[in-house]
């Protein structure tokens, strides 16, 4: 086998299906996802198994807010003012719909892009990668669902900007866009802000839904990474050019128009409020200084995924002044990494092995268990 068959695992299969079935596209295979694969029953969870999380324990909305009120940004304007202090509670708890409803159309856009990969792709190691992650990403969906469900009812409709950048990254031809937009931003995107749920949020069921999907998307995001490891390298300078211009354009667009909240405006109405006080107030907290100095602070979450770009080399000469408009990248290349995503996967993974083994145990047949007693 040649060696640089180990060098191309993310190479585009260009055949159709009988072309799956010649003994080359068998024996050619990379071994660089082996560790994350045999890693996948480690953070293996169940979203319809109350051992793992329980979605029927209540949290009433009425009295607390999902996530801190200082969280959301109208209510750190001056349009708190004209809501009563229930009125908050409920407006933070709406912003946390539309931010979940967010995540969950965010891990639709995943499934579908692994199963895309398990199509576009020629190693067969890379598939079954693939195919792991779109099983993981499946449970994600489900999680987020009936979450959601659960505190609403039902998801809100899909961010037009969120909706058409998932479909820009999902239906792409180029495979350094799909993995770019996906397991390098979005994934990235998804890990910081998973994070802040468990870390901020007053819902325990929150919290325990973030850890567990957390668990999953570190391995995901390693893949992304090891892509600009091994597949950056190949690209042509027109792809590679491309590349870099593609992951500032998501950048841009996750920063400044997916999570902006003028894109709330039938929220504001329900409230009675005036969406062009609301967008001036905003100007004040949504400044263009203001971001500046949110991604000043190293555990901003767009701060870190400015880092992880340029720790790829996906940020280069040619891109590095777009960057450095909004982050100091000579201050950000000495910055230690930040350690509390993997505190929070490393107990995630310590709570599942508690789970799981306790589920092997219950399992286990009855002449097995009197054989080991």
């Amino acid at each position: 086998m040649s060696k640089n068959v180990f060098q191309m695992p993310f190479r585009v299969f260009h055949g159709s299906f009988p072309d799956r079935l010649a003994p080359s596209a068998f024996l050619n295979r990379s071994n660089i996802f082996a560790d994350i694969v045999a890693r996948t029953h480690d953070h293996f969870w169940d979203p319809n198994d109350s051992a793992y999380i329980d979605f029927s324990e209540p949290f009433d909305m009425g009295e607390q807010s999902i996530m801190p009120l200082e969280m959301v940004p109208e209510l750190r304007s001056g349009i708190a003012q004209k809501l009563t202090p229930r009125q908050r509670i409920a407006f933070a708890n709406d912003s946390a719909h539309w931010w979940l409803s967010g995540f969950l159309h965010g891990e639709q856009g995943a499934l579908y892009l692994a199963v895309s990969l398990c199509e576009s792709l020629r190693d067969p190691h890379a598939i079954e990668y693939a195919t792991n992650q779109a099983r993981e990403e499946a449970r994600h969906v489900s999680a987020f669902t009936r979450y959601i469900e659960s505190r609403w009812g039902e998801p809100l409709p899909v961010n037009p900007v969120f909706g058409a950048l998932l479909t820009e990254i999902v239906s792409a031809h180029q495979i350094h866009r799909k993995i770019i937009g996906m397991q390098v931003l979005v994934e990235g995107l998804a890990m910081g802000f998973m994070a802040q749920l468990y870390k901020k949020s007053n819902d325990p069921v929150l919290v325990r839904l973030a850890q567990l999907v957390m668990t999953d998307e570190t391995f995901h995001h390693k893949v992304g990474k090891l892509w600009t490891q091994y597949g950056l390298p190949e690209l042509s300078v027109e792809d590679r050019n491309d590349a870099e211009d593609f992951a500032f354009e998501c950048f841009q667009s996750l920063v400044f128009k997916v999570f902006n909240p003028e894109q709330k405006e039938a929220m504001y109405e329900k409230y009675g409020l005036d969406t062009a006080e609301v967008r001036a107030e905003l100007k004040n907290v949504y400044s263009d200084q203001a971001r500046r100095d949110e991604m000043a602070n190293s555990y901003s979450v767009f701060r870190l995924l400015v880092r992880t770009l340029v720790g790829s080399g996906i940020v280069t000469e040619r891109t590095r002044a777009d960057y450095g408009l909004w982050v100091d990248l000579d201050t950000l290349g000495t910055e230690a990494a930040n350690p509390v995503e993997d505190a929070i996967t490393a107990e995630g993974l310590a709570f599942l092995r508690n789970v799981n083994d306790k589920r092997k145990h219950r399992h286990k047949p009855a002449a097995q268990s009197a054989e080991a007693s």
